[in-house]
């Protein structure tokens, strides 16, 4: 039941689940999550959030304890979060693409005391696993999961178990609620974020996009970063509307989605979104845009807006923060006046969609398969920029690099771009 023991969803003391339930209490029978699969109410939503704290508290994981998510820009994808948070754990969202060098280093320096995934990503959890001493479970969505995986899709369930909200003493809203990871000179790090810092995040976002109450937001962004969180969770929860999520990018279930749930506001990447409104993908219902951009100096390029949604440029800083403004009535973006962010030691960083990799990494990783193959950063129209391979025998070099677990974006830059898999 959604209603009982919530704290006041006001000021600085609110948590994410807070903001929730406030919304449920008011809209139960309404829809809260849909993607192209599976859609449900605020009631919905709420049993199953409660029957995924109540299967992580059967783990015997404690309290304050590390949970990483790897899923899909999908409803399991919230419901986890949210799930977590009620059990009074820590989510840590990793980011799809991930492989096991990436998972081990970023789950040992966070923590993590358990993982949950899906079928597609159980493999590389459970070697990820191996080496991070501390996991106690892992769970995941999905048929057939390997064995030792702990299966989830019951949570959805009618006869799912109940677990009522943790209650905290003092400010809960202070307490960590996610740990995103960053990409700096000195490799992958943990950033904690409470729920109030979440909160007001997305706050930015929501008052800037002039996100109206019961809208709904279509969000092609994963909430695998603050930036995601910010710009689709919690705007959702502060506005108590819909939110439906695209996984991908496939263009005719993106207009399909479009049409069908009459998005009034659309998050996407900024990169993207020249492209995509020449394509008439956009909808004719659509009244913001939130565009998000990984690199701000492809923002101060960008080109004027023309189009009768009202834009919302998100300039991202890694995970340090974010900037959201609305363009100027030319269509221009609004100048970045903060500092620049430099990043440690001189390192190059190379942003490709919503990842970001030390560019000697990528090179040290490709050249202990193959010495003498290449690796470069090119700009791209969609992902801003994009890795791109040479080798002598590129397919089997994507093979090898993927069986030592690194990044499939690396791998894929050396097989054709129709192969490559996308951000």
């Amino acid at each position: 039941m959604i209603a009982s023991g919530t704290q006041p969803a006001d000021g600085n003391r609110a948590t994410l689940d807070d903001l929730f339930r406030r919304a449920g209490v008011r809209r139960a029978d309404a829809p809260a999550l849909a993607d192209l699969s599976r859609s449900l109410t605020y009631a919905q939503a709420d049993r199953a959030i409660s029957a995924l704290a109540a299967r992580l508290r059967s783990f015997g994981l404690a309290t304050d304890a590390v949970v990483a998510v790897q899923l899909p820009n999908s409803v399991e994808n919230v419901i986890v979060l949210l799930g977590i948070l009620r059990a009074g754990m820590i989510a840590a969202p990793l980011p799809l693409l991930w492989r096991q060098q990436e998972m081990v280093a970023a789950l040992s320096r966070a923590g993590a005391k358990g993982i949950v995934t899906s079928s597609a990503q159980a493999g590389v959890a459970m070697q990820a696993a191996v080496e991070v001493f501390p996991i106690r479970a892992i769970a995941g969505f999905g048929r057939d999961l390997p064995d030792g995986v702990v299966p989830l899709d019951d949570v959805f369930g009618p006869g799912a178990e109940f677990f009522q909200s943790f209650a905290r003493p003092g400010n809960s809203a202070a307490h960590v609620a996610a740990i995103t990871f960053d990409v700096t000179g000195d490799g992958i790090v943990p950033i904690a974020r409470s729920h109030s810092e979440l909160i007001a995040g997305g706050r930015e976002v929501f008052l800037e996009g002039g996100i109206g109450q019961d809208e709904t937001i279509l969000s092609t962004i994963p909430p695998s970063s603050f930036a995601g969180i910010a710009l689709a969770v919690v705007p959702w929860l502060l506005g108590g509307g819909t939110l439906a999520l695209h996984h991908g990018f496939d263009p005719v279930a993106f207009a399909k989605q479009c049409r069908a749930y009459d998005a009034a506001t659309i998050a996407l990447p900024g990169p993207a979104l020249a492209a995509l409104a020449d394509a008439g993908l956009l909808g004719n219902a659509v009244k913001n845009i939130l565009a998000l951009w990984r690199a701000p100096e492809q923002l101060a390029a960008a080109a004027p807006w023309r189009g009768s949604a009202g834009l919302v440029d998100i300039a991202s800083f890694g995970e340090i923060g974010l900037r959201p403004a609305r363009r100027e009535p030319d269509g221009m973006p609004t100048p970045i006046l903060s500092r620049a962010v430099t990043t440690p030691r001189g390192a190059a960083l190379t942003a490709v969609g919503f990842y970001r990799f030390r560019q000697h990494d990528v090179e040290v990783a490709v050249a202990a398969v193959d010495p003498a193959a290449v690796i470069a950063t090119l700009p791209d129209v969609y992902l801003g920029q994009r890795l791109a391979g040479s080798a002598q025998d590129g397919a089997a070099l994507a093979t090898k690099l993927q069986a030592r677990g690194v990044n499939a974006l690396i791998a894929g830059a050396f097989r054709p771009r129709g192969n490559a898999n996308a951000a």
